[in-house]
């Protein structure tokens, strides 16, 4: 009898199997489509834009300074909000292998000592003869072990693998969106303390010629041919001008202190940040992602279709949970009173079972899991829209900035050149005594502005060219990054 009840349990374990690969549960994920062909951004950047598959990986190097790039790669592997991405990285695939493992089969082992009482009376003997039964007590060991495994008939751990992948794809993409992310806010950092470095050298040559008009008026006055006034006004200018350069100073030292943080060291190890903008190359053209390349390298559009593939996986999973689940197994053991004899095949057990778990009523919360799933893949799919949307609206917005940026800088150039000659005419022409101090103030204020405004334009297009460059780039690969030594 027992010989006929296990082998009848062979063609239902077979049908079992075979229908187990033949489905799974819930929508097959399928990647967003590319931007159609007349998709494109709103400006072309002028000459300086270059459209193409994008920048490469390591896209600062174009400004061609060894110091930058030595800066850039110390951030990558010091900084430490990239150490906690990448060991949330790891753990979501760890994650992968977890989920993976439910896949298969599941041995375990047992082992068991105790001391027990039976109760005959729960067996029906309560005794012989009218004489009652003491219950025995003895030790019992036992030692086993089963094998189990889900034919995951519905494809629930099929899903959940899937969407276990997805899930650390997606963080894949965020931890190299991150790297790309601190690589553009170190460039950004650096070509922002250049700027200020330029603008306190700058403020520091305006003061100069201040103290030179100075000089003039003092020179006038003690001839006989100037006045108090036209001194005073000078010294005003001279101390007014000498009050920006506090401000200047603090913001290099919060700079240097930002990139540190960066870098993920304190300040003080920093070292020396004296570079200028001239350090750096413009580059002459800048590669531009089009459209249609950006949809597939762009780390963050990535990121946002792992997280809807996920979300898909998500809604198989859920459906599975409405439909039975079947698992088969078997499992042997050794039970005895005498530890000594445990290996003995006298005292050999075994089970071989096929379960079956079906849900019948269950308050309505599977198909709520279910719904919720969908409405998850629904939000997912409307935030994977708004973020190529943003992306093309930001890099449109850099191009058009790119090219603004040229035309401005041609034009600031044109007025330094000429508040430069005004001012020399201007101090000139109050030598000879044809004009008033006044006159060479005005001129002095307008050689200034014409100047900083300069400078902040050359600023403006550095920091406008690396957030195209990040725009457009892709992700930072991260195996290339080497954890520092502990």
């Amino acid at each position: 009898m027992k010989r006929t009840t296990a082998a009848a349990l062979v063609p239902l374990l077979g049908s079992c199997l075979l229908a187990g690969g033949c489905m799974t549960a819930g929508p097959d994920f399928t990647a967003p489509p590319a931007p159609s062909a007349s998709a494109g951004y709103a400006d072309d950047g002028g000459s300086r834009a270059v459209l193409n598959e994008g920048p490469e990986g390591q896209w600062w190097k174009v400004f061609g300074s060894a110091e930058l790039d030595a800066l850039v790669d110390r951030a990558l592997v010091g900084n430490h909000s990239l150490a906690a991405s990448r060991a949330t990285l790891a753990r979501a695939r760890e994650r992968i292998a977890a989920v993976a493992g439910k896949r298969l089969p599941q041995v375990d082992a047992q082992g068991r000592g105790e001391y027990q009482q039976v109760n005959l009376a729960a067996f029906g003997f309560d005794g012989f003869g009218g004489q009652s039964i003491s219950n025995p007590e003895f030790d019992l060991y036992t030692v086993g072990g089963g094998v189990s495994y889900d034919l995951d008939l519905f494809g629930k751990n099929r899903r959940a693998l899937e969407q276990a992948a997805a899930q650390a794809e997606a963080q894949q993409r965020a931890t190299s969106a991150a790297h790309l992310v601190i690589a553009g806010r170190v460039v950004s950092q650096v070509l922002a303390i250049a700027a200020l470095n330029d603008r306190i050298a700058t403020e520091r040559k305006l003061l100069s010629e201040d103290e030179r008009n100075l000089s003039l008026t003092q020179a006038r006055k003690n001839a006989g041919a100037g006045t108090l006034v036209e001194v005073l006004s000078a010294q005003g200018q001279l101390a007014g001008d000498k009050a920006s350069l506090p401000a200047l100073e603090q913001q290099l030292a919060e700079g240097r202190a930002m990139l540190a943080v960066l870098l993920g060291i304190s300040p003080a190890e920093l070292g020396s940040t004296d570079f200028v903008l001239d350090d750096f190359i413009l580059p002459a053209s800048v590669p531009v992602a089009l459209p249609s390349a950006l949809v597939h390298k762009r780390p963050d559009i990535l990121e946002s279709e792992s997280r809807l593939h996920a979300a898909v996986a998500g809604v198989g999973v859920a459906t599975a949970e409405l439909y039975p689940d079947i698992t088969i197994g078997a499992s042997i053991t050794q039970s005895t009173s005498e530890p000594g004899k445990i290996a003995n095949s006298k005292f050999n057990a075994f089970d071989i079972f096929a379960g079956m778990t079906a849900p019948i009523f269950h308050g309505g919360t599977l198909k709520a899991n279910k719904r919720g799933a969908e409405a998850e893949a629904r939000a997912a799919a409307a935030e994977y829209q708004q973020v190529v949307t943003e992306a093309f609206g930001q890099v449109s917005s850099l191009l058009s900035a790119l090219d603004s940026d040229s035309r401005e800088l041609e034009a600031r150039h044109e007025t330094a050149t000429i508040a430069d000659r005004s001012l020399h005419l201007s101090r000139r022409s109050f030598q000879v005594g044809n004009s008033g101090i006044l006159q060479v103030l005005d001129a002095s204020r307008s050689y200034q502005r014409a100047r900083l405004a300069l400078l902040e334009t050359r600023i403006r297009q550095y920091q406008n060219v690396a957030r195209l460059y990040v725009a457009t780039a892709g992700g930072w690969d991260v195996s290339e990054v080497t954890e520092p030594a502990s």
